[in-house]
């Protein structure tokens, strides 16, 4: 039998216990000069590189990393509504679309509102840099602008008076929730 399971099966007494924890917390304060923390949730590994000690996130964090695309739509010299036309052609256009739709054309205001994130769509996925239109990566950017955009086209076409677009299954399972 090895030394190790040995001890580990003879009961230690406390004065052995404080001996042992005092000669542990020694070769610990030993290790801590020698060794650098890089931030406080990073503690070195054997071999002095920093690794996670917790799986939480720090307290405080000191950057954020940019989604990509995120960077400006036109050079840092041009004045900053220049910078940022792909946020304020869809911002833009959900405002007309809010006006219309406020002026009681309800179905076209709703409809430019839809178009206006299918916009964001696309330019999201062609255009590199779209500043402040990217939030999150790109696919995600681009399947939430057109899921969204095409639902508010799709729901403002079929709403009532005189619907423009007729999709039977969805008014099968709209009469089946409001009369079940």
């Amino acid at each position: 039998m090895p030394a190790e399971e040995i001890n580990a099966e003879r009961p230690v007494d406390q004065k052995e216990q404080g001996e042992q924890a005092e000669q542990g917390e020694q070769a610990e304060q030993g290790e801590q000069q020698d060794l650098t923390v890089r931030d406080p949730v990073s503690a070195p590994d054997a071999k002095g590189r920093p690794r996670r000690v917790t799986r939480r996130f720090p307290l405080f964090t000191r950057d954020t990393a940019r989604p990509e695309g995120g960077g400006r739509a036109a050079a840092g010299d041009a004045p900053a509504p220049a910078r940022q036309w792909p946020v304020l052609l869809v911002v833009g256009l959900v405002g007309v679309g809010l006006l219309i739709t406020g002026l009681d054309v309800f179905r076209w205001g709703l409809v430019l509102i839809g178009a206006a994130l299918l916009i964001g769509a696309v330019l999201r996925w062609f255009v590199l840099d779209v500043g402040m239109l990217a939030v999150r990566s790109r696919f995600t950017d681009v399947v939430t602008y057109g899921v969204l955009g095409t639902a508010i086209v799709v729901l403002s076409l079929m709403a009532q008076p005189d619907p423009r677009l007729h999709i039977p299954f969805l008014n099968d399972l709209l009469h089946f929730t409001v009369s079940g």
